[in-house]
């Protein structure tokens, strides 16, 4: 009787001993870090004597909140992130349509549209930036052949965002073509055959039939690609530096400057807490949503 006790004592804790690794690897690795920097986001810490910062409570907040150039950065962090879902996630839900038939070829054109997504970010950057080249670049070299001469790309503060934009899509499509690639591969053909048969055209196919399996697929892949625009530095730092001017100069962007240039790492966290707080508020967004679809699909 007591030995069965045990064992079934033994087979209740089994449970917690397979989630005991992952939750002491998030503790030590993501929880700590993270109530550090909230922590730091207090101080007057800086990077010359990172142990005698001073408690100064909402000093850095202040601080920012009153700061022309926060609100430059978070503008540009916004209009980058929604800009780089709207085109990143059209762009990959349109090539995952085209090659979702069957066609000769489609596997040679399925690897070249996923080059962008497979090539890491730093080449990625650098074949751009050599693109976006003002002499030799080939963006230039075209424009100069149709007669409109050359373009400051990374240079401009109307069109360095931009130009840091088409990258971001170039690299983010992919993922939302395999994402939703995917999706599509999930949706039964006896299905889209009897709204053929019934008389539905393609269009009609497509909202009736297809877009309700995908849609889960596209709001995830849009909320991937929104906390990763958030969240993006190293594209963004070596086209530009934030430049110029601070136009595209993302909260991201804005940490690493206002750290190892300006020195203040207490004022560093206070940004890392607004993005933070702006990734959790978009990803609240999402979770509210699919709430809601949840709640009109069980009617």
């Amino acid at each position: 009787m007591t030995g069965s006790k045990i064992r079934s004592g033994m087979t209740r804790l089994v449970p917690y001993a397979f989630i005991l690794p992952p939750m002491i690897y998030l503790m030590v690795f993501m929880f700590w870090p993270l109530a550090r920097q909230m922590y730091m986001s207090l101080t007057n810490t800086r990077i010359i004597n990172p142990n005698r910062g001073r408690f100064i409570g909402l000093g850095n907040y202040e601080r920012l909140f009153d700061d022309p150039a926060f609100y430059l950065s978070l503008k540009a962090t916004l209009v980058y992130a929604v800009l780089a879902v709207v085109f990143g996630v059209s762009l990959g839900v349109i090539s995952a349509l085209a090659i979702d038939r069957p066609f000769k070829g489609r596997a040679i054109v399925r690897a070249i549209l996923l080059f962008g997504w497979a090539v890491p970010n730093v080449a990625a950057s650098l074949i751009w930036l050599w693109m976006y080249n003002d002499r030799s670049g080939v963006f230039n070299r075209m424009t100069e052949f149709l007669g409109l001469g050359r373009f400051p790309w990374l240079t401009s503060t109307e069109l360095a965002l931009g130009s840091i934009l088409a990258v971001t899509v170039w690299q983010v499509a992919p993922f939302v073509m395999l994402v939703v690639l995917a999706a599509l591969q999930s949706v039964p053909h006896e299905v889209r055959e009897a709204a053929r048969i019934d008389g539905a055209d393609e269009l009609s196919t497509f909202r009736a039939v297809t877009l309700p399996h995908i849609r889960p697929a596209i709001q995830l892949a849009s909320l991937l690609v929104c906390v990763w625009s958030i969240r993006r530095f190293d594209i963004i730092y070596l086209l530009t530096g934030g430049g110029p001017v601070g136009t595209t100069s993302t909260l991201v962007v804005k940490i690493r400057q206002t750290a190892f240039e300006g020195h203040e790492l207490g004022m560093a966290s206070a940004y890392g807490a607004v993005g933070l707080v702006l990734a959790l508020a978009i990803a609240a967004l999402h979770y509210a949503v699919e709430q809601r679809r949840m709640k009109w699909m069980s009617r």
